[in-house]
């Protein structure tokens, strides 16, 4: 995301990953699962990524929520843990993730210099709504976008198009950021300007070291996005 000399209209941001921790809900229950909770925790994550993919990809759809389930068995399966009452915790576990400790300051900071806020997710509008609630992120955010009128997954173009439409502006006015990189590339595509949040320290990939900004964390970016 270069820095031109006007703000953006609306930062957008991704949900899952990138405000909200998506392992907390394993972590909240690691010692029932045990030596394999962060295995399990990543290829839940990783599977349900995988099938919002493959049914866009075919044309299908099924909401976040049933794939959210579906790749939550899969993970349980994979590590030979069958404990109903488990699957059922981690589940409403993942409804009340926690949000990044970044998270709301940097909103905040934010609004203070006159940016509107917003989150387009993947995620079903009842996770989104339990999960904003959660996280104490709903009265920092003028809107939550869900891919569900749509029954398709980013990084289809049609969805990022759900933020122009919604805040009325062109792509180069919306200042997109996600901890995704294949997200961060779709943004990219659509014209945004783009910040990949990298955590992780992760390997550059998708050419994102041409199209986006990186930041470490959301700390970083009230001064990357709305500077002065």
């Amino acid at each position: 995301m270069h820095r031109p000399a006007v703000p953006p209209r609306v930062a957008v941001f991704d949900a899952y990953g990138t405000l909200l921790d998506v392992h907390a809900a394993v972590a909240r229950h690691a010692a029932r699962i045990g030596p394999a909770a962060a295995a399990l925790s990543a290829l839940w994550r990783a599977k349900q990524l995988e099938y919002s993919w493959i049914l866009s990809a075919t044309g299908a759809y099924e909401p976040f929520l049933v794939l959210t389930e579906r790749a939550l068995g899969h993970a349980m399966a994979a590590h030979g843990i069958a404990d109903a009452a488990l699957r059922a915790s981690l589940l409403a576990a993942y409804r009340q993730l926690d949000a990044f400790p970044d998270a709301v300051p940097m909103l905040r900071a934010l609004r203070n210099r006159g940016i509107a806020t917003a989150i387009l997710s993947n995620g079903s509008p009842e996770m989104l709504a339990d999960a904003v609630a959660a996280g104490g992120l709903a009265a920092l955010l003028d809107d939550v976008l869900s891919v569900h009128p749509l029954r398709r997954y980013k990084p289809a173009p049609a969805i990022y198009a759900l933020a122009t439409e919604r805040f009325a502006c062109q792509p180069h006015e919306v200042a997109f950021v996600s901890s995704n990189p294949w997200d961060a590339y779709g943004a990219a595509r659509f014209g945004f300007r783009v910040a990949w949040v990298n955590r992780s320290g992760a390997p550059v990939e998708y050419w994102l070291d041409e199209t986006a900004r990186m930041v470490p964390d959301l700390a970083a970016l009230p001064a990357l996005i709305a500077p002065g």
